[in-house]
């Protein structure tokens, strides 16, 4: 978490920004990020430095020798003319060819990025202010977090940002393996492709020992799509800083007709947007085949259904709309899911969650594709607390469901003997199919009603005459210490 110091610092730089007439939040973001990515490249190569002379191997080289005034404790002393002509005519070039092969997904979308900051007092004002933010370990993912805050609403498309520990915790649940191949249809920042990276590298870091699955995590594991070239590039430089070389990341509708993906991906993790509706002529028809609507949180639904090899598990955040919908269209992608496929989860999350963006209900389904059923029982988890308040400010807090969600998803077997009134229980496919498909927790959960006994009306009314009577009595007082 970042401290509140941290946050003042970063609300001081956005300040500066704000000051210099750069006021659109996307380009504050995009701006601030370039900035961190250029000091994250010098850090990691002082650290590969540090770690090769103290094992006397060779260091991994970002700035030669040619380039050491591009490298960031260097042009950082520079006065400010100095500063913004070595940054805006040799850093920023450097950055936008670092990859070096033109189809990757990096120097795609950096190719038309852009330098936006106006002046040199104000660029050396804003490298003056990162560099005194302390950016090790799991910060700079807090940073990124604290700065998609300041977009206060959904973007144009229903999109915004999943945090990080919800993405953590699907992470865990789905637990990828070295030789899957991972996507997010609507990508954004990669928060989802990063919250795996890092799980296989804390849990699977001997994948690196071997060069097929090292290739395979640096060139084909991840994917991802979007709309939004800003996010797409912050997305590219977001996973070259957690270490994948060339993520998959392309700028695509993965709804249109232009996605032609069929059962390419082993694990689908992903956050689409729920826009409620969208140009039907644009849509791939396959997709309304299962479910004819506009409806976008439906037919993305679909589409990973469409996109996941048979056996390919899938963890979605819908809207809770999706879960009890009556539309047919609604019914049709339950019974799919239920019916020809696997459910196995419905997380149910407090309202709360996505604040300050939006105050949606939403939950997670967490189901394998089959083809041919295999539905057995559901098992259904109501999440009460995350961890943070589920108000706009979201502070931390103590209560948190998360590592029982994780504990008991992978005990499932012990959840038989769940009672319904229980925070979890499993719910037999027979039940669901009779209910119309719906898949909201309340339509299954228990709710005991304690009985409450209340005194006689006559000894509540004697109650209150009492407390008038002692009321007069010190108004009496009262008047008389005034007269």
């Amino acid at each position: 978490m970042l401290t509140g110091e941290i946050k003042n610092k970063v609300d001081r730089i956005w300040e500066t920004f704000w000051t210099g007439g750069v006021t659109n939040p996307l380009t504050v973001i995009e701006q601030f990020t370039y900035l961190i990515f250029i000091k994250s490249l010098d850090d990691k190569q002082v650290q590969s430095e540090a770690e090769a002379n103290l094992l006397g191997v060779e260091p991994k080289i970002i700035f030669d020798s040619e380039h050491e005034d591009l490298r960031w404790h260097n042009f950082k002393e520079f006065d400010a003319e100095k500063m913004y002509d070595t940054v805006a005519n040799k850093v920023f070039p450097f950055i936008k060819k670092l990859n070096g092969d033109s189809s990757s997904s990096f120097s795609k979308y950096m190719g038309d990025a852009m330098f936006q900051i106006p002046t040199p007092l104000m660029l050396q004002k804003i490298v003056n202010g990162i560099d005194e933010l302390e950016l090790e370990g799991d910060i700079k993912g807090d940073l990124y977090e604290y700065l998609l805050s300041k977009l206060s609403t959904s973007g144009t498309n229903g999109q915004f940002r999943t945090p990080r520990h919800i993405i953590k915790m699907m992470v865990e649940l789905m637990k990828p393996t070295p030789s899957d191949i991972i996507i997010d249809p609507a990508c954004g920042t990669s928060g989802f492709l990063i919250g795996a990276s890092e799980y296989l590298k804390d849990k699977h870091g001997d994948l690196f020992n071997s060069e097929e699955l090292k290739y395979h995590y640096n060139n084909t594991m991840f994917n991802g799509n979007d709309m939004d070239s800003t996010m797409l590039r912050i997305g590219t430089m977001n996973m070259l800083l957690h270490d994948v070389e060339n993520p998959q990341i392309e700028y695509r509708d993965s709804l249109s007709k232009r996605n032609t993906d069929r059962e390419k991906y082993t694990l689908v993790l992903a956050n689409p947007p729920f826009k409620g509706s969208l140009d039907e002529e644009s849509v791939a028809d396959d997709l309304l085949r299962i479910s004819n609507t506009k409806r976008t949180e439906i037919l993305f639904l679909s589409l990973m259904l469409r996109i996941l090899k048979s056996g390919g598990r899938c963890a979605v955040i819908v809207p809770d709309g999706v879960l009890f919908g009556s539309t047919k269209a609604h019914k049709s992608i339950r019974e799919e899911i239920v019916e020809k496929n696997k459910l196995e989860a419905v997380i149910s999350m407090p309202s709360g969650v996505f604040k300050p963006y939006a105050g949606v209900s939403t939950a997670i389904l967490i189901f394998t594709k089959t083809g041919i059923g295999g539905t057995d029982n559901v098992w259904f988890y109501d999440m009460e607390a995350d961890g943070y308040s589920l108000d706009d400010k979201r502070e931390k807090i103590e209560d948190s469901d998360i590592e029982d969600i994780i504990e008991r998803f992978n005990n499932i077997e012990n959840e038989k003997t769940r009672e319904r009134t229980e925070k979890s229980f499993l719910v037999p496919k027979e039940e669901i199919a009779e209910n119309n498909y719906d898949l909201s927790i309340n339509r299954y959960k228990e709710i005991v009603y304690e009985e409450i006994e209340y005194e006689a009306p006559e000894k509540i009314i004697g109650y209150v005459r009492e407390l008038e009577e002692e009321v007069y009595a010190g108004l009496d007082k009262i008047e008389k210490l005034v007269k």
